[in-house]
């Protein structure tokens, strides 16, 4: 069992706003997002048991918002995979290029990942098809990950490391 502090719940709470906010506030771009940007440098300064919470708050929020889909129970797996995938390779990425990199590539795959899940609920041939179908937008996915995080990773990390040592004073 997870033993949370008042001051966990608090900071968790606000930063699954933030993403939630993040990502509505880019919503009318197709495939632009900031939600794995946040993800990446939640995992890096808040660590992974805080972060695959945010991942859930984050996940149920999003199907309060749009209704329950099976797209959106992907949620519940692509996110803490990438939250994993993180925390595995940040003592050997130290810098915005690598986790650029990373999730760029977790942009262009993001399609594949969906394609799973939907031939688990509607059949192998649904699952290719919806993945042949939105490969230009994993890759305008993969593009806007690698940019967004290669300009904001610096400066949003310093932000967060700044909240995480007041939320640790």
């Amino acid at each position: 069992m997870v033993e949370l502090k008042a001051k966990d719940i608090a900071v968790i709470g606000l930063l699954s706003a933030s993403i939630t906010i993040g990502k509505l506030a880019l919503s009318l771009v197709p495939n632009v997002e900031i939600v794995s940007l946040l993800f990446i440098v939640y995992t890096i300064v808040f660590g992974v048991k805080h972060s695959i919470i945010i991942s859930i708050i984050f996940s149920t929020t999003e199907i309060f918002i749009y209704g329950l889909s099976t797209w959106l129970l992907g949620y519940y797996f692509i996110w803490p995979m990438l939250i994993f995938i993180t925390h595995i390779v940040k003592k050997t990425v130290k810098d915005e290029y690598g986790y650029a990199t990373i999730a760029g590539l977790f942009g262009l795959f993001f399609g594949v990942f969906f394609a799973i899940v939907e031939s688990f609920f509607y059949g192998y041939a649904y699952g290719l098809t919806y993945w042949i179908r939105g490969i230009p937008f994993d890759i305008l996915h993969g593009v806007s990950n690698f940019i967004i995080v290669l300009i904001l990773f610096n400066p949003i990390t310093k932000i967060m490391i700044y909240v995480y040592e007041g939320f640790n004073s």
